[in-house]
């Protein structure tokens, strides 16, 4: 009767622990290229909605430059319309810089989006998110 308690207790805890015998959700992967140099940081936000693009990030994610291309996952993301932007910190003072407005670090949105006279759009540059893996390239 102990073994059996025990066994069924330990099962329990098993099922029930997150992560385990549970789906997953999606995961958004972003393969950057076209990188200049090997100064620096790439940061990578990811934008959750049209009012918050450009403006508030949902996650975001941060590593060392390499000329022969980074990836970064953004994992358990509930399915929705997501964008990326991304700029290469060249300086390393965790911001785009710009003059006159106009960005003088290399940057990169989701689908390589292109603004006319201004940033890129929500509408260019949203992708959906559904289920498994959705892999975004960008080129900076």
């Amino acid at each position: 009767m102990k073994t059996t308690l025990l066994v069924l207790t330990t099962l329990f805890l098993a099922f029930s622990t997150p992560g385990f015998a549970q789906e997953n959700n999606p995961s958004i992967e972003v393969h950057v290229t076209n990188i200049k140099s090997n100064k620096g940081n790439i940061s990578v936000g990811l934008y959750k909605g049209k009012d918050n693009f450009l403006r508030k990030t949902y996650k975001s994610i941060k590593v060392k430059a390499n000329k022969s291309g980074v990836t970064v996952t953004f994992e358990d993301i509930m399915p929705g319309e997501y964008a990326i932007s991304l700029y290469h910190d060249e300086d390393e003072n965790e911001k785009l810089n710009t003059f006159l407005r106009i960005p003088t670090e290399p940057y990169g949105v989701s689908n390589n989006a292109k603004g006319q006279f201004g940033p890129p759009k929500w509408e260019g540059a949203k992708f959906n998110v559904e289920s498994e893996i959705v892999v975004q390239n960008i080129k900076l």
